[in-house]
Parts: structure tokens; C-alpha cells; sequence
């Protein structure tokens, strides 16, 4: 990820992220960033301008910022202090696709002193995991991603949506849910090509013994590592994974419930009905109701 916006007609180097502008206001913007660097790409040192907090959508690469080191995944957040050094890799994969809130520090600095009680909060970790009161505005900042281009944004709702964000993740963080680790380069390779797999097979059947075989390692050893690095056990991060796709399709689609839920993975409408009001507070028809209040008609 990068924050830097290329000028216009300027043709980026092909590792270099692409960004694009989704809604902006005099202290805060949403900027979708893709990135197709790869394992030959050389590491390059940014900065993050303002305190950053970056939703992965696609992909998996390997963060480090003056909090710490993390690997990131769909689903998890990228958190950036204001001022502060970072670099991205993707040494066991390629690419990635990123939403990502920029706030003014004078913006943030007083959500802070709401949600964590200090003007002085800065964050302690370079990430955050998939956690369920993150589930419901994630999905919405994904959706104003794919649905943006070509339509008017309800810019009230939007900034809601970014104050209300930003809330959360400093909560949150304040209250130690950051609860990663920096993985060894060869746990961080093994999970890593875990990660990919969940990603590409989320519908499937999937079992322990046949991820930790992915990840050439005990399944004791593998459960440990996975939760350590990630922040969640694999059946968390797959089950999260499916609601989320499930949640965008809802958004995007006049689809059947019914089809969506078993095209996510889920064996029966029951199940899946009970697990979205877990996640998202609220029943799949209803969340896709509560939806075109981001969007103007």
C-alpha cells in the first residue's frame, strides 16, 4: 500500500499501487488502493501521512510500521500512526486490493480522546484481526468501493460511516484487542500460503488436518501458529470470510437469500441466518434493506 495519489496521466511502475479517490472531506478521505507487487519487488520505505486505518480486501503481504511487524489478510486492518515509517511486502504472494480511511490528526486526536480516553492515544500494533464489531462497517466500506464509480454517495452517511469506523478500531486497540504477533519468515511463509488457500476455497469443505498438511505442520502446532499470527483460529477466519462474502453479495445482488448463503458455504439456510445476526446484529434481509442508505439513488 502506498498513500501517494499519482498525478493524472502519470503511468505508475508496475509494482506501484494504484489509487482512487471514493469520497473525501477537508479531514478525512477513502481512497481504494490495488497493488500488484509481487515476491521480485523490491521493499520501498513510506510514510503514512495521517493516522491510517486500511481495510485488506484482497490478498496477503507482510507489514511493518513503528508499531511492529504483521501479516496481513483480507479481512484484517492496517493500522498507521500519523508521521510513521512503513514498508509492505509480498514475499509469498502477489497483490493485493486495500479501502483504506485517512484522518487529519486534529480529527483523530478527538475521536481518540472519546474512545480512549487520551488525545495522546497512538496505536501499539501494526494490525487489527477480523473481529465481529468490525464486521458490519467493513462490509459497508467494501461496498462503497464496488459501488462509488458513477454514483452519487450519500457524503452524510459516508462520513458516518468513517467517524464511526475509526471509533471502533481505536476501542478496540485500547482495549487490547490487537492480540497478533510478528510472524518468523517461515511460520509467515506457512501461514501465508494457508491464507491464500482459505481465500480461493471458501465454499469448500475444509478440515484441519488438510490445512495444517498445507502448512507442513502438526495440526497442534498449525492451530497455535494460525491463531498467533492472525488472530483468530482458521474456523473463525473461514467462517468470518463467508459471512463477509455472503454480506457483499446481499449489498450487490437481488440474488435469493437462500442462494447466497449456499453458494458461501453453508449447508443449510438455518445456520447461516443464525451465524449473519451473530456477526452482523441483524438478519441478511434486513442488513441488505439498511444498505441504500449508502448510496444515493
Amino acid at each position: 500500500m502506498n498513500e501517494t495519489v499519482p498525478h493524472p496521466g502519470e503511468i505508475p511502475a508496475p509494482a506501484t499501487p494504484i489509487s482512487r479517490v471514493i469520497a473525501r472531506d477537508a479531514d478525512w478521505c477513502l481512497s481504494e488502493f490495488t497493488c500488484q507487487a509481487g515476491p521480485q519487488d523490491r521493499r520501498f520505505e513510506e510514510q503514512h501521512a495521517f493516522a491510517t486505518i486500511a481495510a485488506v480486501v484482497e490478498g496477503s503481504f507482510q507489514y511493518r510500521c513503528d508499531s511492529g511487524r504483521a501479516l496481513l489478510y483480507p479481512g484484517a486492518l492496517m493500522l498507521g500512526n500519523p508521521g510513521g515509517c512503513f514498508e509492505c511486502g509480498h514475499e509469498h504472494s502477489r497483490g493485493d486490493r486495500c479501502v483504506s480511511l485517512q484522518f487529519n490528526p486534529v480529527l483523530f486526536d478527538e475521536i481518540a480522546s472519546s474512545a480512549a480516553g487520551t488525545a495522546r492515544f497512538r496505536f501499539t500494533a501494526a494490525m487489527l484481526p477480523a473481529l465481529k464489531p468490525l464486521a458490519r462497517p467493513l462490509v459497508e466500506l467494501e461496498a462503497l468501493a464496488a459501488n462509488a464509480p458513477g454514483r452519487n454517495l450519500d457524503r452524510m452517511a459516508v462520513e458516518e460511516l468513517a467517524l464511526q469506523m475509526a471509533e471502533t478500531v481505536v476501542d478496540a486497540v485500547a482495549g487490547g484487542n490487537a492480540r497478533s504477533s510478528a510472524p518468523s519468515p517461515s511460520d509467515g511463509r506457512r501461514i501465508s500460503r494457508v491464507l491464500h488457500h482459505i481465500e480461493s476455497h471458501t465454499a469448500d469443505a475444509l478440515d484441519l488436518a488438510a490445512l495444517a498438511s498445507i502448512a507442513c505442520m502438526s495440526k497442534y502446532h498449525f492451530l497455535r501458529s494460525f491463531r498467533r499470527i492472525v488472530g483468530l483460529t482458521p474456523h473463525q477466519y473461514l467462517l468470518g470470510l463467508r459471512l463477509h462474502q455472503a454480506a457483499q453479495r446481499l449489498c450487490a445482488s437481488a440474488e435469493p437469500i437462500s442462494s447466497i448463503a449456499f453458494d458461501a458455504g453453508f449447508g443449510d439456510l438455518s445456520t447461516f441466518n443464525a451465524g449473519f445476526r451473530a456477526r452482523f446484529g441483524t438478519t441478511p434481509g434486513n442488513f441488505r434493506r439498511a444498505h441504500g442508505r449508502l448510496i444515493a439513488a
